[in-house]
């Protein structure tokens, strides 16, 4: 393990992992493996508070989300890569600092507020869903986490995460818990294919780092571009090109890129042409990945093993954190 500080990240099992999740942390969580000791947790309790009715569908992804992190690089015996509800210390931490929140405060949150609209949830938010801010307080914590990646979106959750720090530490005259701050993402979210928002998994408009070739294909094939870009000879707009957004994430020849987007803008390139450039780019690397996965997946055991030795050592953090809580609250029995 590293010393220079300790990270906690992770993602829902709500579904295989896609080149969003790759440029936008899996690639720095590979290179900050060196660095820091991670914690990556795949969160499957807090997937369960809006798919509380598909269970199914969380457990089967718990899987495919460790398929993922093994095959992008991230290495288990760098990193502590758990399952959350394998964890039990992180619900009883999450049940005390539940006390130290109001309802008020969990509904103004916006990163919440934002999602509940995008669900549709309206007054019927489970309660699960509208606390998770807690639990991901509890995750934190848990492991004395110093550094938590995240888009300037979620910065919202790290705050209210130092506020239960905070609260508790004065409440109990004790430095039990450690604040945290935020590393923030250096690329900005790739749009989905269709150019309609996000990259989602919810939404099938995603290239998954699972996509083999011919599907990987059809999926650049059909990207939104621009409406108005009819013949080749017709000047192109860059601005809204989610093909340009993702060669802007993959191309390393900046010069190249720049020379290109001069040359779509007063016209004579073709979509295909360029959409030829991108499907080079994400083959080169995606390629490697996909091998990499399909090593992993003829021993689907072994990994969850892998998962279940690293939730074991989480767990023994974890125990500690909850004893000097439990210290503080004098439910030490």
């Amino acid at each position: 393990m590293n010393s220079s500080g300790i990270i906690l990240t992770g993602d829902r099992p709500t579904g295989p992992l896609h080149i969003g999740h790759y440029v936008g942390s899996l690639k720095k969580r590979v290179e900050l493996q060196y660095k820091y000791t991670q914690y990556i947790l795949i969160a499957d309790m807090q997937a369960l508070t809006d798919n509380a009715g598909n269970p199914k569908k969380v457990h089967d992804n718990v899987l495919e989300v460790a398929l993922d992190y093994l095959a992008v690089g991230l290495d288990p015996t760098r990193n502590v890569i758990f399952i959350q509800s394998l964890v039990p210390e992180l619900a009883e931490l999450t049940m005390y600092y539940l006390n130290l929140v109001t309802l008020a405060r969990l509904q103004r949150n916006p990163t919440v507020k934002d999602e509940m609209k995008l669900k549709g949830f309206g007054a019927n938010v489970p309660a699960g869903f509208l606390t998770y801010p807690v639990s991901q307080a509890a995750d934190i914590t848990a492991f004395r986490a110093k550094y938590v990646p995240v888009g300037a979106d979620q910065l919202p959750m790290l705050e209210q995460t130092n506020e239960i720090v905070d609260k508790f530490n004065s409440l109990y005259q004790r430095e039990v818990l450690t604040r945290c701050e935020p590393l923030l993402s250096e690329v900005v979210r790739l749009p989905g294919i269709d150019g309609q928002g996000k990259m989602g998994k919810s939404t099938n408009n995603a290239i998954y780092l699972k996509d083999d070739e011919k599907t990987l294909a059809a999926k650049v094939r059909m990207m939104y571009t621009d409406p108005l870009h009819i013949q080749v000879s017709d000047p192109g707009n860059i601005q809204g090109n989610t093909v340009f957004d993702y060669l802007d994430a993959f191309d390393p020849d900046k010069a190249g890129l720049a020379e290109l987007k001069a040359h779509y803008k007063r016209g004579g390139l073709g979509d295909v042409k360029v959409k030829d450039r991108l499907l080079s780019l994400l083959n080169s690397e995606l390629t490697p990945i996909r091998k990499k996965r399909t090593e992993f997946e003829k021993d689907p055991a072994e990994v969850i093993n892998m998962l279940r030795r690293g939730s074991e050592k989480a767990r023994e953090t974890a125990a500690s954190v909850l004893a000097d809580v439990r210290s503080a609250l004098l439910m030490s029995y």
